[in-house]
């Protein structure tokens, strides 16, 4: 069979074909980028959390050690999520430092590194002069039991294990203060 007698028999032609793939390229990334201007606009801020509990993890620390969530049980928690090329995560490393230092008898702060490497990571923590205890989540387990759909996202843990809020985007000082003092009433 020639191509013109294949043309014939099929209703989408090359042509035809290499256009609607362009378009549904083009829907899908301009889909894609909406969406990401949304999130970038619309994620920051209290977020609404399925969970109750704050759920039991485990965390190898990258001073060594590993980091038990169990074992802080009756002390508040603040956890945050961050990555080191994440730029709200370095314009919020500062200040989650210096609260971590300002509420060390009374609030547990942990850090939780994901999509990451370990040097990257590392270098971050060297860089903001990071001393409160930090991980790596590998396996993105923690993460995800967490529900965290992007980066910097925190989460404030009652002394009861109960998830007090949830905060999506960079915390300033001031707000990561007011929440601090709000979970130790």
């Amino acid at each position: 069979m020639d191509a013109t007698a294949a043309d014939a028999l099929n209703p989408w032609p090359a042509r035809s074909m290499a256009l609607a793939v362009g378009l549904l390229v083009a829907l899908f990334l301009g889909l894609l980028i909406w969406g990401m201007g949304r999130r970038e606009a619309g994620t920051v801020g209290a977020a609404p959390t399925l969970l109750r509990s704050a759920p039991a993890f485990s965390l190898p620390l990258f001073e060594g050690g590993t980091f038990e969530l169990a074992a802080v049980h009756g002390r508040p928690v603040l956890i945050n999520f961050w990555a080191s090329w994440c730029v709200p995560c370095q314009d919020e490393a500062i200040a989650i430092q210096r609260a971590s230092r300002e509420y060390a008898s009374q609030v547990v702060v942990l850090g939780v590194n994901v999509q990451d490497s370990d040097t990257s990571a590392r270098a971050f923590l060297r860089r903001f002069g990071v001393t409160y205890p930090n991980g790596r989540d590998a396996s993105g387990e923690i993460a995800v039991d967490y529900g965290m759909s992007g980066v910097p996202e925190s989460y404030f843990v009652r002394s009861d294990g109960s998830l007090a809020r949830k905060w999506q985007g960079p915390l300033d000082e001031a707000r990561l203060r007011g929440y601090l003092d709000e979970l130790l009433r």
